[in-house]
């Protein structure tokens, strides 16, 4: 008796018989370190929205320099555990785009534009265009390591904002209209800083070389530092209002005043001279 045609499509079925897979545990690369840094950045720039939203300006504000203090030292860990890549770069920039562009821009509408209806809106907006084309450039044109950055960096802006936002909600030394129209004054202005061309130095390595070749520089980091520490908002404003100003000065000067053939000579074979000794064997 022939089988029917249900039998045969079962015995046509290949027989599965069980055997249980080894279970392998995901590695942890070393760009994971940095990158949780980076994420604990998007949530304080998230938690920043949420509080301006709540009418918490100040905590709003605080948010904004955690989510710096974060972004500094996930570039600080990636640099000396030498786990940067592509992935944490872009995980980077997008996490920049909400804790310095959305968040103070959104701050900065709760804190004052609000009550200038649809213009509050659009100059509020100019904080978070400027950092979005600020960020963008900065991606385009990356090319490694710079002793400075063209243009007024994204978290310098947003720590401007928030220490302002803080200070004039908790000091009261402006009346509402004064801090008004200084709020205005400030965002386009900081939003024109971004897409400029102006210069500004980057934080100092946490090195000795470092201290050797740049002690004022590391030496004013410090002070800075250490006022914020003590005298909180009120110091970082004043320190990121001296930061923006001597960027811009620094440039007025490089403007008016062409180095001369000679130093830039002596620089060329100085950076020579250093390249040299760096690919030298220890």
């Amino acid at each position: 008796m022939e089988p029917s045609e249900a039998e045969r499509r079962r015995q046509a079925r290949p027989k599965r018989r069980f055997k249980m897979k080894r279970m392998q545990m995901p590695r942890v690369s070393r760009s994971a370190v940095p990158s949780t840094f980076t994420v604990m950045n998007m949530v304080c720039g998230y938690a920043a929205i949420v509080t301006a939203s709540e009418g918490n300006i100040i905590a709003s504000g605080w948010f904004i320099i955690f989510a710096a203090l974060f972004d500094t030292i996930d570039g600080l860990v990636a640099r000396l555990t030498n786990s940067a890549s592509n992935f944490g770069v872009e995980l980077d920039s997008l996490s920049d785009l909400v804790s310095f562009g959305a968040a103070p821009a959104f701050l900065a509408y709760k804190c004052g534009l609000e009550s200038l209806g649809l213009v509050g809106v659009l100059v509020s907006a100019c904080l978070m265009v400027g950092s979005g084309l600020r960020l963008a450039r900065f991606n385009a044109q990356f090319s490694g390591y710079k002793e400075y950055f063209s243009g007024l960096p994204t978290p310098s802006q947003a720590m401007t904002v928030a220490a302002f936002s803080i200070t004039v909600t908790s000091e009261k030394w402006l009346s509402a209209e004064q801090a008004l129209w200084t709020l205005v004054g400030l965002s386009i202005a900081l939003s024109l800083l971004m897409i400029s061309k102006v210069r500004y130095e980057k934080l100092p390595k946490p090195t000795p070389e470092e201290f050797r070749q740049r002690p004022l520089k590391f030496s004013l980091f410090i002070i800075a530092s250490t006022a914020v520490l003590i005298f909180q908002a009120k110091a970082l404003l004043v320190v990121m209002t001296l930061y923006i100003a001597g960027g811009m000065l620094r440039s007025l000067y490089d403007f008016f005043f062409e180095e001369s053939s000679t130093e830039k000579s002596a620089d060329a074979s100085a950076g020579t001279a250093n390249e040299f000794s760096k690919k030298q064997p220890s």
